[in-house]
């Protein structure tokens, strides 16, 4: 029989716990530093999602339990991603059979291998605040095409992907379509924005934020997350787009990063997200939790126990790193030497009291209050769910 681990009521976020006892550092002294989990800790753990799986839970049994007080709902539609590879104004895709140029919000195309069935390389360069350049190439020599006032974007007949050269050389393809936009009104400067259906969108972001080797549930659980992150972030109604395609706000690599296995995920839970009083919510999700999630603000991210999260294979649900007493206190240089360190705040929530939301330095010049997430993103800790000890 299958067995849902249900927890009941956790700490208060803002419990209050006894500050550790104060930690000498002799001279010297090397830091160890033992953790759980990896990432804020927020929601879903993708770990988790998978120890959940090998034990046999759904995908939607997964997504409850990560997101409770929630509901499954469907969307649809499009979404607008920044390209933030294409560092510059210009945008430059390769030729191929059905590539269109389109000004945008118009029906204004153009159909450019017929225009020039030699043409190679096609790009939009900024021309002023309101102007693009329609460019080609051939034989490694560029023609201009037009002068043509609003934004353009290039689009393909049939769905084919359209392959994005970037500044560093590399070559990367998109489903929909590539648009050149201002990144704000009247800039003369240009960003790069993909316009995907979001199925096509999840395509490209499951199989980059996890393995899409795992089991066909976990795979299916972080579709669903993802896709309502993505449906989430769109509702807040970004002026030129809604998303990004980095870890600041999920990992997006396009047509290139598509695997069979994740695709079949995605489609398996077509348009499904996870809903709250009626709209998507804010499924935040990081690598691991460590064993229990972190509060989030919101009645569907609480924290509480996990018991996926700690299967053999999560290397992350505990870990432990070591450093010099002076390669730490380098980043605080007003505290002097380092003589003790004090962690004067927890969540209150799991091992050594849980996360850790303050600590005090003591050195020889002076002492320095320090947050959790600062020391954490200070050192490039895994998470703030840690225990030090110094020798």
């Amino acid at each position: 029989m299958l067995t849902v681990v249900l927890v009941g009521p956790a700490p208060s976020a803002s419990a209050r716990v006894a500050p550790d006892p104060v930690i000498p550092v002799p001279s010297g002294a090397t830091i160890t530093i033992t953790g759980h989990g990896f990432g804020h800790g927020h929601g879903m753990s993708q770990y988790g999602a998978q120890g959940a799986a090998l034990q046999g839970l759904t995908a939607q049994q997964i997504v409850a339990f990560y997101y409770p007080h929630t509901t499954l709902g469907k969307v649809t539609g499009q979404i607008r991603v920044l390209i933030t590879a294409n560092t510059g104004s210009v945008l430059t895709v390769l030729s191929h059979a059905g590539l269109k140029a389109q000004q945008v919000g118009t029906s204004t195309v153009w159909d450019l291998a017929t225009l020039h069935p030699a043409a190679h390389r096609w790009r939009l360069t900024p021309v002023g605040a309101n102007r693009n350049e329609l460019d080609w190439q051939s034989s490694g020599a560029w023609y201009m095409q037009a002068i043509v006032a609003g934004n353009l974007q290039f689009t393909s007949a049939g769905g084919v992907p359209t392959t994005l050269l970037l500044p560093d050389g590399s070559q990367r393809a998109y489903r929909g379509t590539l648009r050149s936009v201002p990144p704000t009104a009247g800039s003369s400067a240009r960003i790069t924005v993909n316009v995907p259906s979001l199925e096509s969108y999840l395509d490209g972001v499951v199989p980059s934020e996890m393995p899409a080797s795992w089991s066909p549930a976990a795979v299916q659980a972080q579709a669903i997350a993802a896709r309502t992150y993505a449906a989430y972030e769109r509702a807040q109604g970004g002026t030129t787009y809604d998303i990004c395609d980095t870890t600041a706000c999920q990992v997006y690599g396009g047509y290139t990063a598509e695997q069979t296995a994740s695709n079949r995920a995605v489609s398996a839970t077509s348009g499904q997200v996870v809903l709250s009083g009626g709209s998507p919510a804010f499924t935040q999700f990081a690598s691991s939790d460590g064993g229990w999630t972190a509060a989030g603000g919101q009645p569907y991210l609480p924290a509480q126990a996990d018991p996926y999260d700690g299967w053999s294979g999560n290397p992350y649900h505990t870990w432990t790193t070591s450093m010099t007493a002076a390669a730490l206190a380098k980043h605080w240089p007003a505290i002097g030497t380092l003589t003790s360190i004090q962690v004067t705040g927890r969540d209150g929530n799991g091992d050594w009291g849980g996360r850790v939301t303050s600590l005090m330095l003591d050195g020889t010049k002076g002492a320095v209050s320090v947050s959790g997430d600062t020391f954490r993103s200070t050192l490039g800790l895994k998470s703030n769910w840690i225990s030090l000890s110094a020798k």
